[in-house]
């Protein structure tokens, strides 16, 4: 991410955090990139149970005020409010405590461990005190350092679709 987008998302974090707050929602990830020749400021919120559109719409509302009273950010962009979706991506420790037991990718920035391995894809134990997460992989125990995820995300998977179905009823 280049200096200009990291601190836009920067900023943009913490101005929009004090909103979904009060809203009694989290920011789960700002990203500020080009797409198509344009500038997008997205913005991915969740709440237990879920975002509906109204959600989406309002506080799109509410950051789009701030921002403009702010004016900040040189180059036009759109801005977009979202759900982080299925394959939501995993960013703070409370991320890994909350997911603990659902099925995650997970990227790191180099090999680690023995054998050496960039790719985990398995099922989330959660997070050591030291901050290590902890992935089961075909019956093995693996630990990642926190510092050393590039990138995580919950992957796909019939049993978690099937609990959040069940929370949303």
């Amino acid at each position: 991410m280049s200096t200009l987008s990291q601190g836009i998302t920067d900023r943009v974090q913490q101005l929009a955090e004090p909103i979904l707050a009060h809203a009694g929602m989290e920011l789960v990830e700002v990203e500020f990139l080009r797409e198509g020749g344009r500038w997008v400021l997205r913005l991915f919120i969740d709440k237990p149970g879920g975002v509906s559109l109204d959600d989406c719409q309002e506080i799109s509302r509410q950051v789009e005020k701030l921002l403009d009273v702010e004016d900040f950010i040189e180059p036009a962009y759109v801005l977009e409010v979202s759900s982080p979706g299925l394959e939501r991506p995993l960013k703070t420790r409370a991320h890994y405590e909350k997911f603990a037991g659902r099925a995650i990718e997970l990227k790191t920035f180099g090999p680690i461990g023995d054998p050496p391995r960039k790719n985990y894809k398995g099922r989330l134990l959660g997070i050591t005190p030291e901050d290590r997460v902890r992935i089961e992989i075909d019956g093995a125990e693996f630990q990642v350092p926190l510092d050393k995820v590039a990138k995580a995300h919950l992957a796909i998977d019939d049993e978690a679709i099937a609990a959040d179905l069940r929370e949303r009823k």
